[in-house]
């Protein structure tokens, strides 16, 4: 079949027309056949059962009908006016109620002709009725291509109110189908058709729409999903060996003094063994002669910093300077103290760069990163800036990466002829299954232990009326000399209602904890920066007993002499934010405790969510949960949904498919990677329609 025949404008198709192609334009972004033949159906609903009016049970069922309307009439209500027509069959009579589009069923409606009508019933007033019925003519019904299950579109309020309805988008996939004689360009190779015994693209197209058995659409939906999602990844490992292959990085050939020394003198604590394993991952990168690109995950307080600083040292080791970037000054300082304490006098020259770095100081970092006397710069984004030049950077490392976007991150790659190793690191767990579908172009380490001796944080979910004891439980942790943090929501949308909810809140801490017993910091998104850095320092140095905040508190601070943390109306926080929070505390050897309050009305959501934190302190699993409650386009905010925009697959229901596509991505384009081999010509044309039109649905058909 000629490809571009499907580009055809829908307008053209039999039964749409330029009104009816506006609204699926706008409704559902159906512009060309090929979009339309892309609308996969959502469900499927037996349609080899006609039932008989006296059959009908209570209860909402979709069921089919055969019968006449004998008598049609307008009935008033409150607001506006319904539609009611009385339905007969040979057993009863039922009525059939339309609340829009009135004038057109009035116009077109035949009295006393057979029809077979398709809804849901619902039982008002002592009879069964149903509210926009589908009909259809029973002549025409049985005329059309008959399927035992009938395929349900994603359709919208405006479609049904236009009269486009299921079984009229039903009509216009027959008549494409029609036209294009159901023929489909084969986009898959021989071979991975025969290894997992899939059925042909021109077999799964039709059988998606019109399903001939259970069998044949389960059949159709995995080929559909498969060929969906093993395209994105053959797109992003291909991007991942291109760049491995194209991208020459500094082999960082010695394993040196400097790493050695550290790891017999200045270690203070065992590497766990999921530390040893990513930094020999790290160090196969650096090795190669390809540039690391590497994403480092690892839950709140699992030792990324140490990680972070021994690849640091390889980097030293052969010659080469460093920088470590983080998103904000604190952040950037607590790094700077904690990377010079653990160096201690082993001779390394580090100096930290920040907005509120005094114009001297400046200079001299700027000389000295110039002429190489400055081995390690720590710092926030006046890292990135045009005037600092380092003399040869061979390794960047950029903490919180999602907090930086691709542009600056590539100023980084900038900064040098040959772009320097990166290594990104999050401790915002990303599930397995997103992490193959986001950064499946990035290699991905993952530290899932924590070191010896920290304590697991106790979470305990408690009702508003527990307050009381709540407090007393806050004044007992203070006498033994700990801090604590009270967060309130903040919900963008209301800031005049989250700044009244803290303030309520502050006043009443105020009012239980008074002065001089009891000092209390408070930050919030109307301050000024220097306002809550006060406030923050004033609770780092353990000046102020409990910090009161709305505005996440920074991801990454370090206080571990903090051990509660009370998140207050915990039910309006996502599992992924509650899950940060919690890591704000337990880093000291005490024990902590993190504690959810929230009101009794929760929704079920809510209920999965406090449950699933009270339950674990496993980052990964809460991310799986999240994903499942919220979604993958959710989970990563609308820069990275684009991807994600699936027509058929689902990244968390079919994670086995996409691990399978997945393997078999790989495994091609390791052994032809240019797909250059006659066994893979299809795959290589459909690759390449793929990266020009940049929408994988509109060249796999």
């Amino acid at each position: 079949m000629n490809e571009n025949y499907l580009q055809t404008p829908v307008t053209y198709l039999k039964g749409v027309g330029p009104n009816r192609s506006e609204i699926l334009k706008s409704e559902l972004g159906i512009v060309t056949y090929q979009d339309l033949i892309n609308l996969f159906p959502n469900r499927y609903i037996d349609k080899t059962r006609y039932y008989k009016i006296n059959e009908l049970q209570r209860g909402n069922a979709d069921v089919q009908i055969i019968g006449k309307v004998i008598h049609i009439k307008t009935v008033e209500q409150k607001k506006g006016n319904r539609l009611v027509a009385t339905f007969l069959d040979d057993t009863g009579e039922m009525e059939l109620v339309w609340f829009r589009g009135q004038k057109w069923i009035r116009e077109n409606i035949k009295l006393n002709t057979p029809y077979v009508i398709f809804g849901r019933t619902n039982w008002f007033n002592g009879k069964f009725s149903m509210p926009h019925p589908d009909m259809e003519l029973l002549a025409e019904h049985e005329k059309g291509i008959r399927v035992s299950l009938q395929p349900i579109y994603p359709s919208t309020e405006k479609l049904s109110a236009r009269g486009i309805t299921n079984r009229v988008v039903s009509k216009l996939m027959q008549q494409l189908f029609l036209e294009t004689k159901g023929e489909f360009r084969e986009t898959l190779s021989p071979a991975l058709i025969n290894e997992l015994r899939l059925i042909s693209k021109k077999e799964a197209m039709f059988n998606i729409h019109f399903p001939k058995d259970l069998k044949l659409l389960s059949k159709a939906q995995f080929r559909l999903k498969y060929e969906e999602l093993f395209y994105i990844q053959l797109q992003l490992i291909s991007k991942k060996l291109i760049r491995k292959q194209k991208i020459k990085g500094y082999p960082f050939k010695n394993v040196g003094k400097l790493f050695n020394k550290f790891y017999k003198d200045h270690l203070p604590f065992e590497l766990t063994s999921a530390q040893k394993k990513v930094i020999k991952e790290i160090r196969a990168d650096l090795g190669s002669k390809a540039q690391m690109n590497r994403l480092l995950q690892g839950d709140v307080g699992s030792g990324k910093t140490v990680v972070a600083l021994m690849t640091i040292l390889l980097a030293l080791d052969n010659g080469y300077q460093a920088c470590l970037m983080a998103p904000t000054e604190i952040l950037a300082n607590q790094h700077f103290k904690s990377i010079k304490e653990l160096l201690g006098d082993i001779g390394i020259n580090l100096a930290l760069l920040t907005g509120s770095v005094k114009k001297a100081e400046r200079k001299h970092i700027h000389e000295q990163l110039e002429d190489g006397t400055l081995h390690l710069l720590i710092g926030t984004h006046a890292v990135l800036e045009d005037k600092v030049q380092f003399k040869n950077l061979g390794l960047a490392i950029i903490d919180e990466q999602h907090r930086f976007g691709v542009a600056q991150r590539s100023k980084l790659w900038h900064k040098n002829e040959v772009p320097p190793h990166i290594l990104v690191m999050t401790a915002t767990p990303i599930p397995r299954t997103l992490a193959m579908s986001l950064y499946g172009d990035l290699d991905i380490s993952v530290i899932d232990e924590l070191p010896p001796g920290r304590k697991a944080v106790k979470t305990v979910h408690r009702f508003d009326k527990n307050r009381l004891k709540v407090f007393q439980f806050i004044r007992d942790e203070i006498k033994k000399g700990r801090q604590v943090y009270i967060v309130y929501p903040l919900i963008q949308e209301s800031e005049a209602l989250d700044y009244k909810d803290l303030m309520d809140g502050y006043e009443s801490i105020a009012r239980d904890f008074p002065l001089p017993n009891y000092q209390i910091s408070i930050v919030h998104g109307k301050m000024k920066p220097q306002d809550k850095d006060y406030e923050m320092e004033r609770f780092v140095k353990g000046e102020t007993q409990i910090m009161v905040a709305t505005t996440v508190i920074e991801v990454g601070v370090n206080i571990p002499n903090a051990s509660v943390m009370i998140i207050e109306s915990a039910e309006r926080f996502g599992l992924s934010q509650l899950h940060q929070l919690r890591g704000r505390v337990g880093r000291g050897a005490e024990q902590s405790y993190c504690i959810l309050m929230t009101s009794h009305k929760l929704s079920s959501d809510a209920k999965t969510r406090l449950e699933t934190m009270t339950r674990t302190n496993d980052g990964f699993e809460i991310a799986e949960v999240d994903l499942k409650l919220r979604g993958p386009g959710d989970l990563m905010g609308t820069q990275q949904s684009g991807i994600l925009n699936l027509k058929i697959a689902d990244i968390v229901k079919d994670n086995d498919i996409l691990k399978t596509a997945r393997h078999y991505a790989i495994k091609i384009l390791n052994e032809d990677p240019g797909l250059q081999k006659e066994e893979n010509k299809k795959i290589r044309y459909t690759y390449a329609q793929l990266m020009k039109h940049k929408n994988i649905w509109n060249y796999i058909s």
